[in-house]
């Protein structure tokens, strides 16, 4: 399939995001209010769009979307301004790492779950599982809700060159060139959390895949490439059908 191109396509972008952020809230991935959702609009990646503080992820529709500069501090000023902890989070990811075209951050009850062990590690168990294999960076340094702009730089050290991020004691985020790709990282990240949470939840002994299977697994998952774009387009046209005005 022709994979869609929308990175600086604001419009598309905002609709895109604004159907991520939709679909979360369906699968009950988000917290409240809280949460944050980001996309950049920009060939440098410094503008983007974020979820509009406080207001319901069932709600939310592509021109809620608050428009940020990374750069400008004044942002949090604004009578528009977003969620402190947003801001915090990511204007550094925009702003400090280059494949952070969109950043998605929450707290999904499963991922979370494996967050607050002692060893939140993903051990490939299936397939799922192995995807994450040696692919995802584990930030062991929770300071707290994320309100300082030194704790957005910390956890942007922390991603480093990775797409993929387990918060120790907070959430996850995965990050992406497009909103297609990350909501896909994200959805199967949680079904991955799921399985090893209630393979855990037996009681008996993991059947870890050896470093050499779990790596042959990982690789194969880049042959499905286009499926991250399918498995989107078809969640928006459910969206299309069912709550439209996600695209207002």
């Amino acid at each position: 399939m022709t994979r869609p191109d929308h990175t600086l396509d604001e419009t598309q972008t905002r609709i895109d995001l604004a159907a991520a952020i939709r679909l979360s809230c369906r699968y009950g991935w988000h917290e409240g209010v809280a949460n944050h959702f980001s996309a950049a609009v920009s060939a440098d990646g410094k503008r983007f769009v974020v979820n509009p503080r406080w207001v319901h992820w069932s709600r939310v529709r592509a021109s809620d979307l608050v428009l940020c500069d990374a750069d400008d501090a004044s942002t949090m000023d604004r009578p528009d301004a977003p969620d402190p902890s947003a801001w915090s989070i990511h204007s550094a990811l925009h702003r400090e790492l280059p494949q952070a075209r969109v950043a998605l951050h929450i707290h999904p009850p499963y991922a979370t779950a494996l967050a607050c062990l002692d060893d939140p590690v993903i051990k490939p168990v299936d397939q799922v599982t192995a995807r994450f294999f040696r692919r995802i960076a584990y930030d062991l340094s929770f300071g707290g809700i994320a309100t300082e702009g030194s704790e957005g730089m910390r956890i942007a050290a922390t991603v480093g060159n990775h797409a993929t991020v387990m918060m120790q004691n907070h959430g996850v985020t995965t990050l992406g060139t497009t909103v297609a790709e990350a909501w896909d990282a994200l959805y199967h990240l949680e079904r991955a959390a799921k399985t090893l949470v209630l393979a855990y939840s037996t009681g008996q002994p993991l059947k870890v895949m050896d470093d050499a299977l779990a790596e042959a697994t990982a690789a194969e998952w880049t042959k499905y490439k286009d499926a991250e774009f399918a498995h989107f387009a078809e969640m928006k046209r459910i969206l299309d059908r069912e709550a439209p005005d996600y695209k207002d």
